[in-house]
């Protein structure tokens, strides 16, 4: 494949002219078009998200790069990185030019993975973070031939079966997978925790009969509602509004919640004009019919986060989740 030409900056250019260098290859450079040709964006955007095609957190990421598209007018093409619970976008992305052109999602999992294991990133330090935009619900769910109807009956049967009783979940050190690890040890019990490489892997296994529960997004909202699946609790601090019935963990007794933002980085040292303009188009995407229909088909809140907020919130988080790694005795020997 021909590589695109790299496009010189607006300062590069001031810089070229004032010292009448020359570039080569440039015959136009200080032509009227060449300057209106160095606008951000001039060509195609990659975004990877970081889980396999064909889950939730894929179907988003596709509808917010078809939003942002319209919005940036070019091409924002999704490039599907999956596993190390979600981490490999960041991983993959630290590397590239922090020109704007190359972008990932930015999973909970960024922030926790590095104090469970080394990884090639800061999540701080190594990452622009551009905008949030979107949350995930996370649910408990289990086959309906499971020996147990609640979280309360679920807990009682591990206490009586140490061990034995296996969940799927979307990476080891995704939210999903912690959350339950909390949850259990302040139930008082051992589960037998099973990783897939997000949502479209762990969805197939359990309606297939390899696991008994689940803990995951609410993608799996229409098995639920057409009984393949029953759902035991959500994690979040107030009912699903999707499941007003099915109570949290946390009001049935144990407090854990765990909620997940999400939103869309790109390499440290970007220029904070290209920034701004990733950040108002990816923001306009809130707006877009198509979009809030992705969110509302996959249960997922919009929650919106500027440049300055996105970044103290990284900050904040990277903190916490170093805390809640230690506590579960999960952080990486030193």
């Amino acid at each position: 494949m021909t590589q695109p030409t790299p496009s010189l900056n607006r300062r590069q250019v001031l810089a070229a002219a004032a010292g009448g260098a020359a570039v080569v290859g440039a015959p136009a450079l200080f032509s009227g078009s060449a300057l209106a040709q160095d606008k951000f964006p001039s060509r195609a955007i990659t975004l990877i998200a970081p889980w396999p095609a064909g889950g939730s957190s894929d179907g988003v990421m596709r509808a917010i790069a078809e939003s942002g598209s319209r919005a940036l007018g070019v091409p924002v093409v999704v490039e599907n990185k999956p596993g190390v619970g979600g981490t490999l976008g960041a991983s993959a992305m630290v590397g590239a030019k922090p020109d704007g052109y190359t972008l990932t999602q930015l999973p909970l999992g960024i922030y926790r993975l590095p104090h469970m294991q080394n990884m090639p990133f800061h999540p701080v330090k190594d990452i622009t973070h551009v905008v949030c935009l979107v949350g995930y619900t996370f649910a408990i769910a289990c086959t309906p031939d499971s020996p147990f109807q609640t979280i309360q009956e679920m807990v009682a049967y591990a206490k009586a079966n140490p061990g034995k009783l296996e969940y799927g979940h979307t990476g080891t050190g995704t939210t999903p997978h912690l959350a339950v690890e909390e949850f259990a040890e302040k139930a008082g019990i051992k589960l037998n925790p099973i990783p897939y490489k997000g949502s479209a892997e762990l969805v197939p296994a359990i309606l297939g009969g390899h696991i008994r529960v689940m803990s995951g997004t609410l993608d799996v909202a229409p098995h639920v509602q057409n009984g393949k699946l029953r759902l035991l609790a959500t994690l979040g601090s107030q009912r699903s509004k999707a499941f007003p019935n099915v109570p949290t963990v946390k009001e049935s007794g144990w407090d854990t919640i765990s909620e997940s933002p999400f939103g869309i980085g790109g390499p440290a040292g970007m220029d904070p004009a290209v920034v701004k303009v990733l950040h108002d188009g990816f923001r306009k995407t809130l707006e877009d019919p198509a979009l809030i229909g992705a969110l509302d088909k996959f249960y997922m809140p919009a929650i919106y986060m500027n440049t300055a907020d996105y970044t103290a919130y990284a900050e904040r988080t990277f903190a916490a989740e170093k805390a809640t790694v230690e506590r579960l005795g999960l952080a990486k020997k030193s």
